[in-house]
C-alpha cells in the first residue's frame, strides 16, 4: 500500500510584498500572494494559451479565439514581435494581420484576458529573437541599460502603448499581465528599467512577469517568474534518443526550473550554476511555456503525442502550479517580411534552422485551426479547473516519503497530493514519452488527511502503463462529502435540481465512490450501495452518459453524480447556452458562439448529447431524450469534394549532401538554390472544392526531407518532414490557388542525414538515392454544423 500523511493546513502565504496588483478598493481586484492569484475576492486559477496574432490571418481571429475559449483557455498570451511591425526603422505597420488593437479587442469581446509579451526581445523562433535587422546594426549594447539602447526601446514601447490605449485593465480592457523581455538571465536591473519604461509609455497591468527558467536573476518582488517544460526539445542536438532533461517533467515535486529551455542561446557568461530555488517561495508557481507540442528544427524533428502533453500538464498541476500557461496553444505561420524571411536560422547566428513559414508546433489547434487529440485531453483538465481551480490554487504539495529521487527511476509509481489540510486531490502519473513505464499491480493509496485515513480504492487495482489521472479527496458534492473516488473530476454543473458532479473513469480502473455517511441520507441509482460504519460505499457502476446517481444529504437536499466513461469525458465541453449551464458530449469538436453551438468535422452516426436538455428542439434535426440528455442525431456532412489533379513535372536530383553550420555543429536546412533539384508537382484545385466558407485542407501523405508549396511563385507553406501528413489550409488562399494552382517541391532525405526523427516514423529502408515519395494528395473538408435552439423535431 502506498501511504502519505498530509501535515495539516499549509502555512499562510506571504502577502503584500509584490510590487503589483490592482488597488484594494477595486471591486474585481486582481492580487497575488506567494501561493496564488486572486480575483474579485476569491482565488483565481488562470489557464493561458499562446496565440501569435501577427502569424495568423486577421479575418480568422474570432473563429480561432472561439476555439481557444472552448478548449477551456481563459487567458491569451501573445508576442509582439518588433521586426514584424518596424522592419524598416521608423516605418510602423499595425494593419491587417499586424493589428494588435483589433486582436486584443476581439479577445475582450469574447471574454478572454490577455497577456502582452512586449519584449523588446522575444524569441518565439523569430529572426533575431524579434529584433529588426536595423536594430542590430546600431552601436549599442543590446538588452542592457545602455542609454543608446534604451533610446531605441522608448519609441517601440510608445508604439505599443498607442495600440493598447483604452485596453489596459485600468481603462476597462482585458490586459491582465505584461511580460517583460524573454530569457534574460543576468540583467535584473535592466528588467526593472524595462518595467519602468513600459509604465512611463502607458503600458500597464496588475501583473508583471518574466521568464524565470535557467535560474534567471530577476528583480526581487517586481516580476513574477514564469516557468515551462517540454516533452521534447527541437533545440537539442540530433542525438538518437529522448532529451534526458525532459524526464524531470514527468515526476512530481516542488522544483520549478528547467535550465534546458533556451540553453542553446545561453553563453557561459550568462549561465548560472546556482540551483537554489528557495527565493521562488515568494511567488506562486506559474508557467507560460508548458509545451503543448514542439516545433521542428531541421536537425531535430520529434513527434509529440497528445498523452505526452497532457501527462506533463497534469504533473505540473500535481506539483503546485497555480497558473497553467501553454506554448503554443494555437499553431501559426511565420511572416515573410519585405526585406527577409523572419524565422530563426543559422543565417542570423542561431543554432537552429527553422522552416521559413511553418510554425504549427503540433499544437492543440494547428497552423490552420485543426483540432488535435491534445486539444481534447487538455480540455478535460481545463473543465475540472474551471470548477475546482480556485480551491486547487490554495493547496500545497505533499510528496510520499518514498518518492523516487532519481529521474532515471522507471520502477516506482509516481504520485503526490495537493491539499489545504481538509480536502485535496491525489495525482498519479505512469506515463513518460519514449521510455515506457511498467504497469503497477495491487495498487491502493492511503492518505491521512484532516484527522481521518482515506483509502482509495478499497480493493487493489492495476494502474496501467501510460495512465495519468487525478482523484478527489474529501470534496463536497452539494451538501454531501465525497471522501474518495477512483474517478477523475470533470466539472460541476449548476442545475435546477441541484449541483451535478461529473466524474470520469480513468485508465479502465473500476469506479468506486465513498461518501461520508454523516452527510448522506440516501444514494439512488444503478449501483451497489453499502453502508460500512461511517461511510457509504458505491460500487458496481457502469460508466457512461447513462450512469447517474442521485444523492440526498442529511438536510434533504438533492445533488447528482454523473460518471462518464473516458471516451465520453474526452468529448465533453461545458457551455453557457440557451439560458443555462450545459454539458455537451460531442464526437465533433464543439464551440459556443453567441446563442448557437458550432460543431466541426463529422462522421456517420454522430450523436450529440446536451444536458440539461433545452426546452426547444433544433430545427432540421431529430432530437430524443435519454437519461436527462437531449440527443441530437447528426447526419454525415454532405460534403463530397472533387479531388485535385496531381501532375508530376520533374523528378528530384540526388539527395543533398549534409551542410553543417560551423558555429552550432548542426545540420543546416536547404537553401532556395537547393530546390532547383527538387521533385516538382503541379496540383490543380477544382473550383467547386472551394465554393463554401468552410476550411478545406490539402493533405499530403509523403516521405522525404523538406517540402515547399508555392502559389503564383510565392512561398505559402513548407514542412520539414517528420512523419505526420502535411496539411495546408486552402481557405485563406482561395482566389490565388484557383487562379494559379499550387506547385509542390519536395527534396529527398539521405540515409546519412544528421537529423533526428522519432523512432516510430523512421523509414524502414533507405534507397541509395534517398527517401522521397508522394503517396497521395487529397482535399479534406472541415465542415461546420450549427445548432440553434428553436422549433425542431423530437
Amino acid at each position: 500500500m502506498l501511504r502519505l500523511s498530509v501535515p495539516g493546513e499549509p502555512a499562510p502565504p506571504l502577502r503584500d510584498h509584490l510590487a503589483m496588483g490592482d488597488t484594494p478598493d477595486r471591486a474585481d481586484a486582481i492580487t497575488v500572494n506567494s501561493r496564488h492569484l486572486s480575483r474579485d475576492g476569491r482565488p483565481w486559477f488562470p489557464i493561458m494559451g499562446e496565440f501569435h496574432f501577427s502569424r495568423y490571418p486577421a479575418e480568422e481571429w474570432r473563429e480561432e479565439l472561439l476555439k481557444v475559449r472552448a478548449g477551456g483557455v481563459t487567458v491569451v498570451a501573445t508576442y509582439i514581435f518588433w521586426n514584424v511591425h518596424e522592419e524598416r526603422r521608423g516605418v510602423y505597420d499595425w494593419t491587417g494581420d499586424r493589428d494588435l488593437r483589433r486582436f486584443v479587442t476581439t479577445c475582450a469581446d469574447l471574454g478572454l484576458d490577455v497577456v502582452a509579451r512586449i519584449g523588446p526581445w522575444g524569441h518565439g523562433e523569430s529572426r533575431n529573437g524579434g529584433f529588426p535587422d536595423w536594430l542590430l546594426a546600431q552601436d549599442c549594447a543590446h538588452r542592457t541599460d545602455d542609454p543608446r539602447y534604451l533610446d531605441l526601446v522608448r519609441p517601440w514601447y510608445g508604439q505599443i502603448a498607442v495600440q493598447l490605449r483604452g485596453l489596459t485593465r485600468d481603462a476597462g480592457g482585458p490586459i491582465v499581465a505584461v511580460q517583460i523581455e524573454n530569457e534574460l538571465y543576468d540583467q535584473p536591473g535592466h528588467l526593472l528599467t524595462l518595467k519602468r519604461l513600459a509604465r512611463q509609455a502607458g503600458i500597464d497591468a496588475p501583473l508583471w512577469t518574466a521568464t524565470g527558467w535557467g535560474h534567471a536573476r530577476l528583480p526581487e518582488d517586481e516580476l513574477i517568474p514564469l516557468f515551462g517544460g517540454y516533452s521534447e526539445a527541437a533545440w537539442d542536438t540530433a542525438h538518437d534518443g529522448w532529451p534526458q532533461q525532459s524526464r524531470a517533467h514527468y515526476f512530481f515535486g516542488p522544483g520549478r526550473d528547467d535550465d534546458s529551455i533556451g540553453a542553446d542561446l545561453r553563453t557561459p557568461e550568462t549561465a548560472s550554476s546556482d540551483t537554489d530555488e528557495s527565493h521562488l517561495e515568494r511567488y506562486p508557481f506559474a508557467t507560460c511555456e508548458l509545451g503543448s507540442g514542439m516545433y521542428t528544427s531541421y536537425h531535430r524533428r520529434p513527434v509529440v503525442a497528445a498523452e505526452d502533453v497532457a501527462a506533463l500538464a497534469l504533473v505540473k498541476l500535481g506539483s503546485g502550479s497555480a497558473w497553467q500557461g501553454y506554448y503554443m496553444y494555437h499553431g501559426a505561420s511565420q511572416k515573410i517580411g519585405e526585406l527577409s524571411t523572419l524565422q530563426e536560422s543559422h543565417a542570423t547566428g542561431y543554432p537552429n534552422d527553422c522552416p521559413v513559414v511553418n510554425y504549427d508546433f503540433q499544437a492543440p489547434l494547428g497552423e490552420y485551426g485543426q483540432f488535435r487529440p491534445s486539444y481534447a485531453r487538455l480540455r478535460m483538465q481545463h473543465l475540472w479547473l474551471a470548477s475546482d481551480g480556485a480551491d486547487l490554487a490554495t493547496m500545497a504539495l505533499t510528496m510520499p516519503p518514498d518518492a523516487p529521487a532519481d529521474t532515471a527511476d522507471r520502477s516506482a509509481l509516481r504520485w503526490a497530493v495537493r491539499s489545504d489540510g481538509r480536502s485535496g486531490f491525489l495525482f498519479v502519473n505512469n506515463h513518460q514519452p519514449v521510455e515506457t513505464l511498467p504497469e503497477h499491480e495491487g495498487v491502493r493509496f492511503t492518505v491521512e488527511l484532516g484527522g481521518r485515513e482515506l483509502v482509495v480504492p478499497r480493493e487493489p487495482v492495476t494502474v496501467p502503463s501510460g495512465a495519468f489521472f487525478v482523484w478527489p479527496l474529501a470534496r463536497p458534492v452539494g451538501g454531501s462529502v465525497l471522501l474518495t473516488a477512483s474517478a477523475q473530476p470533470v466539472c460541476v454543473l449548476d442545475d435546477d435540481r441541484g449541483p451535478v458532479q461529473v466524474l470520469a473513469q480513468t485508465a479502465g480502473i473500476p469506479v468506486e465512490l465513498v461518501f461520508d455517511g454523516g452527510t448522506v441520507q440516501q444514494v439512488e441509482g444503478m449501483a451497489t450501495v453499502t453502508r460500512t460504519g461511517e461511510e457509504v460505499v458505491v460500487t458496481g457502476l457502469r460508466p457512461g452518459p447513462d450512469c447517474w446517481l442521485r444523492l440526498i444529504d442529511v438536510a434533504g437536499r438533492s445533488a447528482h453524480v454523473l460518471v462518464l466513461d473516458e471516451e465520453s469525458a474526452l468529448s465533453a465541453t461545458r457551455v453557457r447556452l440557451w439560458g443555462a449551464d450545459r454539458l455537451v458530449l460531442s464526437p465533433r469538436p464543439a464551440v459556443a458562439e453567441d446563442d448557437r453551438l458550432v460543431l466541426y468535422g463529422g462522421g456517420a452516426g454522430d450523436r450529440v448529447r446536451i444536458f440539461p436538455a433545452p426546452g426547444a428542439g433544433f430545427h432540421g434535426y431529430r432530437v430524443t431524450q435519454e437519461d436527462g440528455f437531449a440527443v441530437v442525431e447528426l447526419p454525415e456532412p454532405a460534403v463530397e469534394l472533387p479531388q485535385p489533379a496531381v501532375e508530376p513535372v520533374s523528378e528530384a536530383g540526388p539527395p543533398r549532401r549534409p551542410v553543417i553550420d560551423e558555429t552550432s555543429g548542426r545540420a543546416s536546412a536547404p537553401t532556395d538554390a537547393d530546390f532547383a533539384e527538387a521533385a516538382v508537382y503541379r496540383i490543380t484545385i477544382p473550383e467547386e472544392a472551394l465554393a463554401g466558407d468552410d476550411e478545406v485542407l490539402l493533405r499530403l501523405d509523403w516521405t522525404g526531407d523538406v517540402g515547399r508549396a508555392y502559389i503564383g511563385g510565392r512561398l505559402v507553406a513548407d514542412q520539414f518532414w517528420y512523419g505526420p501528413a502535411w496539411e495546408i489550409g486552402l481557405r485563406r488562399f482561395r482566389k490565388e490557388v484557383l487562379e494559379h494552382g499550387l506547385e509542390l517541391r519536395l527534396l529527398p532525405l539521405a540515409a546519412d542525414a544528421p537529423v533526428y526523427l522519432s523512432p516510430q516514423v523512421r523509414p524502414a529502408a533507405w534507397p541509395e538515392d534517398g527517401v522521397l515519395e508522394l503517396r497521395s494528395a487529397r482535399l479534406v473538408p472541415v465542415p461546420r454544423t450549427v445548432l440553434s435552439a428553436g422549433d425542431g423535431t423530437s
